[in-house]
C-alpha cells in the first residue's frame, strides 16, 4: 500500500508539472508602462551618523527633499510609476540597531507617500559598493554567507512590512544588480541565492508582485541564463538592465573602469555630426589617454576605442547594438511562455555629468537617446523606468539643488 501511494503522489506530482509548463504564462497582479528611478541618496550620509534620527530619518534621503507636488508633477508628465531605491545597508548595520523599526516603518511610509500622488511604486533592495565609512555592501553580501543570511532576513523583514499593501499599487524587487556570476569561471551561484530571497519575500508577503533579475549587473545576456520554472509562480516580473552602448551612456564616469574616465564629447547617435567633428572629438579624447593614463594601459585603451567606435558609427550599427539586449530578453521569453507585460527594462539612461567633472553631455543627446531606448522597449511590449531623476544621470535634478535641462523630460511628456 506505501508503495501504490507513492507511486499515485508522484504521477499527481509530475501531473501538476506538466500542467504547469504546458499553461499559458499569467500577468502579474502589479502592472506598470512608464516610470521613473528616483534618487538612493542625495547628500550621502556617511554610517557614522546612521545612529542618529535626525541623520537617517525619513528613508529614503529623498523624503527629505521632495514634496507631495514634486510627486504629483511626475504624474503629470505621464509617468505612471516609480522604481524607488533602498539601500539596504543600514538595516544590515550596528549603528541603526535602535532605529531599526523606524527605518522599515520610513520605507513604508515612503511607498504610501507616492501612492497617493497617483502613481505606483516598486519598493527596490539596490545594493551598493562599500566604502568610505559604509562597511556592507554588494561584494560583502555576495562573499560572506553569514551576511548573505541577514540580507535574507532583511528581505523577508521588508516583504512583511510591504505585505497589507494593494498588490496593483506596490511591488517588491528583492535585489537590484547583483555583482556575481560575471567571470569566465563558470560559477553560477545566483539562482540558489534568487531563490532564497524569492522564497523569503514570498513567505511574508503572499500578494505582492516580486521583481526578479538575472545575474551580473542584470543583464539582458544573465537574465537569459535563467530558468524561470525554478520559480514556481505567476506573480512575478523580470527585469533587466541595459545602457547599451556603455562607450555613450558612461561618458566621464570616473567609478567605471578606467576607460570611460577618459571618454567625453562624443554624441548620440554619433552620425549626427560631420565625420570631421567625430574625428576632432576621438583625437581629443586619444590625447587624453596618452598624456593621462598608466603607459602600458595605453596601446590596450586607444585600440578598445577604435573597436567600439567602428562597432556603431553608422546607424545600421548602432541600433543593432542598441536592439540586442532586447532581442535576447523577448527570445529567452517567449522560450519560456513570460508575457511582455511581465518584463521590465528597470534602467537605462544617458549621464549628464559626472560629479566633479566639468563636461555636461548636451541634453540633445541625452533626450535623443532616451527616446530610442523608449521605442524600442515598447515596440516589445516590455514597460520601462529611465534612470534617474537626479545626480549624475540626472532628468530632473543635477547636483547641489540645481534643475538638470528639460530636454529629457520633455521628451518623455511628449510620448503617446
Amino acid at each position: 500500500m506505501t508503495l501504490l501511494t507513492v507511486m499515485i503522489k508522484t504521477l499527481l506530482a509530475a501531473l501538476l508539472l506538466l500542467t504547469a509548463l504546458t499553461l499559458p504564462g499569467h500577468a502579474a497582479t502589479f502592472s506598470m508602462k512608464r516610470g521613473l528611478n528616483l534618487d538612493q541618496w542625495t547628500t550621502w550620509v556617511g554610517e557614522e551618523q546612521w545612529s542618529d534620527p535626525k541623520a537617517i530619518l525619513p528613508y529614503p534621503e529623498w523624503r527629505k527633499f521632495l514634496k507631495d507636488e514634486d510627486l504629483k508633477a511626475l504624474k503629470n508628465a505621464g509617468f505612471d510609476f516609480l522604481r524607488m531605491p533602498v539601500d539596504p545597508s543600514p538595516f544590515l548595520s550596528d549603528k541603526t540597531l535602535a532605529l531599526r523599526d523606524d527605518l522599515y516603518a520610513s520605507v513604508l511610509d515612503s511607498a504610501r507617500m507616492i501612492n497617493r500622488a497617483g502613481l505606483k511604486v516598486i519598493v527596490d533592495m539596490h545594493l551598493i559598493p562599500s566604502g568610505g565609512s559604509r562597511k556592507v555592501g554588494m561584494a560583502e553580501v555576495m562573499d560572506d554567507p553569514r551576511i548573505f543570511d541577514a540580507y535574507v532576513e532583511m528581505t523577508r523583514k521588508m516583504a512583511r512590512t510591504l505585505a497589507a499593501e494593494d498588490p496593483t499599487q506596490v511591488a517588491f524587487e528583492p535585489m537590484n544588480e547583483p555583482i556575481v556570476d560575471c567571470d569566465t569561471d563558470g560559477t553560477n551561484l545566483w539562482p540558489e541565492r534568487q531563490q532564497r530571497l524569492f522564497a523569503a519575500a514570498r513567505s511574508s508577503a503572499t500578494k505582492l508582485t516580486l521583481i526578479l533579475t538575472g545575474a551580473c549587473y542584470s543583464s539582458s545576456t544573465a537574465l537569459a541564463k535563467i530558468d524561470p520554472k525554478a520559480i514556481p509562480d505567476d506573480n512575478v516580473i523580470w527585469t533587466f538592465h541595459s545602457y547599451d552602448p556603455f562607450l555613450l551612456t558612461h561618458q566621464g564616469a570616473t567609478w567605471a573602469g578606467d576607460f570611460i574616465p577618459y571618454v567625453t564629447g562624443l554624441p548620440h547617435p554619433l552620425s549626427v555630426v560631420p565625420r570631421a567633428e567625430l574625428d576632432a572629438t576621438l583625437d581629443t579624447i586619444r590625447a587624453r589617454m596618452k598624456a593621462k593614463a598608466p603607459w602600458l594601459r595605453q596601446s590596450g585603451l586607444l585600440a578598445y576605442l577604435d573597436e567600439q567606435v567602428a562597432s556603431m558609427d553608422s546607424p545600421d550599427k548602432l541600433l543593432a547594438l542598441m536592439d540586442a539586449p532586447f532581442e535576447r530578453v523577448e527570445a529567452w521569453a517567449k522560450a519560456n511562455g513570460i508575457k511582455p507585460e511581465n518584463i521590465t527594462l528597470g534602467e537605462f539612461g544617458m549621464i549628464r555629468q559626472e560629479y566633479g567633472n566639468p563636461y555636461v553631455m548636451p541634453a540633445q543627446y541625452r533626450a535623443a537617446y532616451v527616446k530610442d531606448m523608449i521605442a524600442r522597449a515598447e515596440a516589445h511590449g516590455f514597460s520601462w523606468s529611465v534612470w534617474s531623476y537626479g545626480g549624475a544621470f540626472g532628468i530632473v535634478d543635477a547636483f547641489n539643488g540645481e534643475k538638470a535641462e528639460p530636454d529629457v523630460m520633455e521628451a518623455i511628456k511628449g510620448l503617446r
